[in-house]
């Protein structure tokens, strides 16, 4: 009966985690509409700390969205480990470069084509592989997770090192750097994370009958999630406003993986009973995904297409005949 009702956990956060990417996704090409659209009419952008993407419909739109992927994305992480959760992403990423390509005019060659597909082939590889999180069953336990040193120690980098982009390298490197922005959402991402995996315990136990209401560890989570979503959504606006849609969205997914890969397997020890083939296997599918985001970023620009190539074919044919040609002419003359 528990083996029953775990696969069904799995199947309901594997069907949340797919629509999530499907919103997520979406959700960047409408801001991004919304954003060129304020620009076209002469508004202060969000790049330089305009806030008129407030009245712009479209933007309301992308954050509906984001919204409904987010929350999706939520409930997700209450039914299934964040190792499984988190890779799933690459969909929207997917989702995203395809979509930009479409309503954007986003050039997406065969090489981001090619990234697209590596990072779900890796994706999926790293599910099938993921380490399970230990069993945190209710906020008595997240508790005592939330005081091991290792996260402290974590936790207190990821908010200095936010600090330190926001405040320091934002006003000299934020417009000609993406990863400036990009880490800010992504350090900060995977402390929202926690926080979500700890509000859908205290949801289980609030359904379940427990007086959670009166317990301050969840509020406190509550409000630190607020506080994290606002300023992820800030500087995920700077970054887009300034930066393609498909240079920023698949950087966002690598360095927001990585972070919350690591402040899970900090918070749950996951990786500590896993066999060395999982290992592998987990280590294989994220380097897959880290080629697939570097063919999307670095040849994103590159004017080749699947057509070119028979053309260029032809062309050294036609070059390797005349100069055979001019040899042989050569010969004759000699002779």
């Amino acid at each position: 009966m528990e083996a029953t009702s775990g696969r069904y956990d799995f199947y309901i956060g594997l069907g949340l985690a797919l629509s999530s990417s499907l919103f997520i996704g979406g959700s960047f090409i409408l801001k991004k509409k919304g954003l060129l659209k304020l620009a076209s009419r002469g508004s202060v952008r969000a790049g330089q700390g305009g806030h008129a993407y407030l009245r712009e419909w479209l933007w309301w739109a992308g954050l509906l969205s984001m919204g409904i992927g987010e929350g999706a994305n939520f409930a997700a992480y209450a039914f299934a480990p964040a190792t499984l959760v988190t890779p799933l992403g690459a969909l929207s990423v997917l989702v995203s470069a395809v979509l930009a390509s479409y309503f954007l005019n986003e050039q997406l060659n065969i090489h981001g084509k090619i990234g697209c597909i590596l990072s779900i082939l890796g994706s999926t590889v790293m599910v099938i592989h993921a380490p399970q999180e230990e069993v945190v069953a209710t906020l008595e336990s997240m508790a005592e997770k939330l005081k091991d040193p290792g996260f402290i120690v974590f936790a207190v980098c990821v908010l200095v090192s936010s600090i330190l982009l926001i405040f320091v390298a934002g006003p000299r490197y934020g417009r000609s750097n993406v990863l400036v922005y990009v880490l800010v959402c992504s350090a900060i991402g995977s402390l929202s994370v926690s926080c979500v995996k700890g509000l859908g315990i205290a949801l289980k136990e609030l359904f379940a009958g427990k007086p959670v209401l009166k317990q301050p560890l969840g509020w406190v989570l509550l409000i630190c999630l607020v506080i994290c979503i606002s300023i992820q959504i800030n500087y995920l606006n700077k970054a887009l406003d300034i930066f393609n849609t498909s240079v920023v969205t698949p950087i966002y997914y690598v360095l927001f993986t990585t972070a919350v890969m690591t402040c899970s397997a900090i918070l749950f020890k996951e990786w500590q009973h896993m066999v060395l083939g999982n290992i592998i296997g987990t280590i294989s599918g994220f380097l897959t995904i880290v080629f697939g985001i570097f063919l999307l970023h670095v040849f994103r620009d590159v004017p080749f297409s699947p057509d070119l190539l028979p053309l260029f074919l032809k062309q050294g044919g036609a070059d390797m005949h005349i100069s055979s040609w001019k040899g042989s002419e050569r010969n004759t003359n000699r002779s």
